[in-house]
């Protein structure tokens, strides 16, 4: 039986969404149950119209079912993606992950399996430091962190991140190479999950 996996994002102009996507594609090409899910969006009306990609991406994606806390307690593993702001995660997905106290509390995060996914504008716009922080809240959940490494040549096809995928935004829409090595962590992740799930580590 395959792990369950919640892919929850957030994205402005699309980039972050695609990899989510990609993401998500992996992990149920190895069986799993996948949730793919978007935090809310919290900025104005005026932030977004000032941008007309940013428009254009909430007005494509309202099919996209909103995250929960409940998709959390039902995955064995999370992949969570940002896009960076000043090297760091996005409010509004540090909005939600805010949120996750009681579950936190409760012991419903721990010993899942966890990775990470973000865009920048370029290739050193903060692309790793966005996901070491997000790295940085699965340590006090008590998950276990599974980045792509050097563990497959899709990772060197893309930009070579061994922390997670990472997407130069001004390169434009993410490349064939760049989905595949997110496919490849969406894999990834959910084989380590599924392999952890049924250890006597986690029994």
């Amino acid at each position: 039986m395959g792990a369950k996996v919640a892919v929850i994002y957030y994205s402005a102009t699309g980039n972050v969404h695609a990899l989510a996507e990609a993401i998500a594609e992996g992990a149920a090409a190895t069986g799993a149950e996948v949730r793919l899910r978007r935090v809310p969006e919290l900025a104005p009306d005026t932030a977004i119209d000032a941008n007309p990609a940013w428009r254009a991406h909430v007005e494509a994606t309202p099919h996209v079912e909103v995250a929960t806390l409940d998709d959390l307690v039902w995955a064995d593993a999370y992949a969570l993606g940002s896009p960076t702001r000043y090297g760091n995660v996005a409010a509004q997905l540090k909005q939600f992950i805010d949120t996750s106290g009681g579950i936190w509390s409760a012991g419903h995060l721990q010993d899942k399996a966890a990775t990470a996914f973000t865009s920048a504008g370029n290739v050193h716009g903060g692309n790793e430091s966005t996901l070491l922080a997000l790295y940085n809240t699965f340590y006090h959940w008590g998950a276990f962190i599974v980045p792509p490494g050097y563990t497959d040549p899709a990772i060197h096809a893309a930009h070579g991140n061994p922390y997670g995928i990472a997407h130069p935004g001004a390169e434009g829409a993410p490349s064939a190479a760049t989905l595949a090595a997110a496919r490849y962590q969406g894999r990834r992740l959910a084989a380590v999950a599924a392999r952890l799930r049924d250890s006597a580590l986690v029994a």
